[in-house]
């Protein structure tokens, strides 16, 4: 007899149940949230951040803790999560109970692994030894500090608040907080910014010694003042190859100190490379919370709502209905990832890990073709040309192609 269509129903959603408890539970999530509160906006930043918009922290962080509670409970299942990041804008402009609470949130509706990262970002002059006392207390382990430059006139340009000593005199307390993962952000191919002012940042942040470094391009971003005095001649044009000699000199000397480069932009002592980021570079599915993020799960892309005050008023009105899981009523922008644009986006985030690239195995397995054979074009040319390196494990980038990743990138998707 057939089944009844009752009957189908009830075994498609316990199918569709179990694919997502197998997908959740083989690969833990990440977990990114957005805190949109700025003191002042950096000259470069175009991302979602605000000014003087203090007085709603209390209220965001009650949406916060609401939107991490449905998107938990349209999973369905306690997933487990490996690392959580706190990015801005500046969440230390929250104090460490804020912070403390939305933590508990999760570690209430995730399975938060005993081993997990947990990381805020940090300007370093919001920090105090009673300050980072408190994030260590509320079970932060690694921190993430913009010092961007060691060069008075490079952070005047870029409007920080902090000099280079603010720098130096919080790092004791830091490690007398018990942070024994810390990462340094820095910004190279700057208006104004010579090979030599570089090599003094660098030198500097290599005495500091942080266990992981990020290093970034700089980019003109529409709507941001830099852009502008650039556009309209107030300060010089960046120099394309400068900043290649920059990228390349810190190549050199981050190496000769013991830093390994695991990333075109990340590098890190002897493991202590960034989970979070290995999240977003091996395509595994994240997390996107408060205004503005991006998330990656379920097969889904997603953002939420931009504006601070919409997303509140978005978590603060009663739910009409069941959001399916990632979704919630501050989500916009959901795009379903078809396995075209999934393996695109393996690949290029992929080829981004200097020394794992992408795991032929493991691709396989996922996509069910083994990546040569897929793109065996394209990659027997840049094997050729030595920006390639194949091997019977894995594809990854060459040094020399690391300068040329974003040809090889379009090539290939």
């Amino acid at each position: 007899m057939a089944p009844s269509l009752a009957i189908i129903v009830k075994l498609s959603v316990y199918c569709n149940e179990l694919q997502l408890m197998s997908l959740m539970t083989n690969t833990p999530i990440s977990i990114y949230l957005h805190i949109p509160f700025c003191t002042t906006k950096c000259t470069y930043c175009a991302f979602n951040t605000y000014t003087h918009l203090e007085t709603l922290i209390p209220a965001f962080v009650e949406a916060l803790i609401r939107e991490i509670q449905i998107v938990a409970d349209g999973a369905e299942i306690r997933l487990p999560a490996h690392s959580v990041f706190f990015g801005g804008g500046t969440p230390t402009l929250l104090t460490p109970a804020q912070l403390g609470q939305i933590l508990d949130t999760l570690h209430q509706r995730f399975e938060i692994t005993s081993d997990a990262e947990i990381t805020t970002e940090a300007n370093p002059n919001d920090l105090n030894l009673s300050y980072l006392q408190g994030l260590r207390a509320a079970g932060f382990n690694r921190l993430s500090i913009g010092m961007q430059s060691a060069n008075a006139q490079e952070l005047k340009l870029f409007a920080r608040r902090h000099d280079y000593a603010t720098v130096t005199e919080i790092m004791p307390l830091v490690r007398q907080a018990e942070f024994k993962n810390v990462n340094l952000d820095l910004i190279y191919g700057a208006p104004y910014q010579s090979l030599a002012t570089w090599h003094d940042t660098l030198t500097r942040t290599l005495e500091l010694a942080p266990e992981h470094i990020s290093l970034y391009a700089l980019g003109l971003e529409e709507n941001t003042p830099l852009k502008e005095w650039v556009e309209t001649g107030r300060v010089p044009t960046p120099d394309d190859d400068l900043a290649a000699d920059m990228y390349e000199l810190a190549t050199e000397l981050l190496g000769v100190g013991g830093y390994q480069q695991y990333e075109i932009s990340n590098w890190s002592q002897p493991g202590q490379a960034s989970r979070h980021n290995l999240q977003y570079w091996r395509n595994w599915p994240y997390l996107g919370l408060g205004p503005g993020a991006h998330g990656y799960a379920n097969g889904v892309r997603y953002a939420t709502l931009l504006s601070p005050q919409r997303y509140i008023k978005a978590l603060q009105t009663p739910l009409e209905r069941h959001y399916p899981f990632p979704s919630t009523p501050a989500t916009v922008d959901e795009v379903q990832v078809d396995r075209a644009n999934e393996i695109a986006e393996t690949l290029i985030m992929g080829l981004r890990l200097t020394v794992e690239g992408i795991d032929r195995a493991a691709f396989q397995q996922r996509f069910g073709v083994d990546l040569v054979d897929l793109h065996h074009e394209v990659i027997t040319k840049y094997q050729t040309h030595g920006l390639l390196e194949v091997s019977d494990s894995c594809v990854r980038i060459t040094q020399q192609g690391r300068m040329l990743s974003n040809l090889i990138f379009r090539d290939l998707v």
